[in-house]
């Protein structure tokens, strides 16, 4: 399994927006592409949005939310659990 965390900071005055975004574009996306198991999504009180997905092998790519949303482009990273 991998876990994809995806983050993005808005815009103030455009956090709802983006967070819109999100579950229109992203989440649906994602629950029909091949080895997705399961996606959440979390916000702080920084304007942040963080989407955890988690897949069989290779996670699916997130498209770039519209630029006027986001002062900068969005991070992500990929983890794996660890066995001990």
């Amino acid at each position: 399994m991998i876990v994809r965390m995806w983050e993005a900071r808005a815009h103030p005055a455009e956090f709802p927006e983006l967070l819109d975004w999100v579950y229109k574009a992203v989440v649906p996306a994602f629950a029909v592409a091949p080895g997705h198991l399961s996606t959440e999504v979390f916000r702080s009180g920084d304007e942040r949005i963080v989407v955890l997905s988690r897949w069989r092998d290779q996670p699916a790519e997130i498209a770039e939310p519209p630029a006027r949303l986001v002062p900068r482009p969005p991070h992500s990273w990929d983890f794996v659990p660890v066995d001990r």
